[in-house]
């Protein structure tokens, strides 16, 4: 028969630890104590060595982060304990924290997985094996996150590239922004070529690039 996997519950709400508690015995896993923040948790590890931690991301004292500061603590005192972080909200920032040393024995689930326990039961089992669960939602929010700070395109450009493609957008022609920006039109051209460039615009048969530029201008704009 195999050693079942022991678990410690840091919540501070009574009523939701109690729930993690009877989810986690009726799959299986062993609750060997049951916290209400952050310094019993730590206490509780050093005494009882449990295979998994199963936190809340905020409680006392601070009702902050202090899932997120045990998991990063226990990374380096007990690198064989598994946390699996509990949140309410599938904040990018969290994830981010929860995962910035690696996955490995590390799971970041929304709370309404409680109310699903064969995922929450599953995800301890896996951590406890080493491996890494992440809640579909948070991955999400992850890669909406890392898409809204990619570096655009349009950053590349100089002020004078930029002031070029802003008469662009007005649908004006070479010589209009010659006028309005009181450059030669060689000059202008010169910019043209060079924002295409910078954008990424090669030129290629049935791409309207003045179009295609002044589309990437409107999207850095949102």
């Amino acid at each position: 028969m195999s050693t079942p996997v022991r678990a410690v519950i840091a919540e501070d709400s009574l009523l939701v630890r109690e729930g993690i508690a009877r989810v986690l015995d009726a799959g299986g896993i062993e609750v060997v104590a049951e916290c209400g923040d952050l310094p019993e948790l730590l206490s509780a590890v050093d005494a009882l060595s449990p295979d998994v931690v199963v936190t809340d991301v905020r409680m006392p004292p601070g009702h902050s982060d202090e899932g997120i500061q045990a998991a990063t603590l226990l990374r380096d005192t007990h690198p064989g304990v598994g946390v699996v972080v509990l949140s309410q909200y599938a904040e990018p920032a969290y994830a981010s924290a929860l995962l910035a040393e690696g996955s490995a024995r590390r799971a970041y689930l929304l709370k309404e997985s409680v109310s699903q326990p064969g995922q929450l039961v599953q995800a301890v089992k896996v951590v406890a094996a080493g491996g890494s669960v992440i809640d579909p939602a948070v991955v999400e929010a992850l890669v909406r996150d890392r898409r809204k700070h990619l570096p655009s395109p349009l950053e590349e450009l100089t002020v004078p590239e930029r002031a070029v493609l802003d008469e662009i957008a007005l649908g004006k022609s070479n010589a209009g922004i010659a006028r309005a920006l009181r450059l030669s039109e060689r000059t202008v051209e010169k910019h043209i070529n060079t924002l295409f460039a910078k954008l990424g615009l090669a030129e290629e048969r049935d791409v309207n690039r003045r179009v295609m530029a002044v589309l990437l201008k409107l999207r850095g704009q949102t």
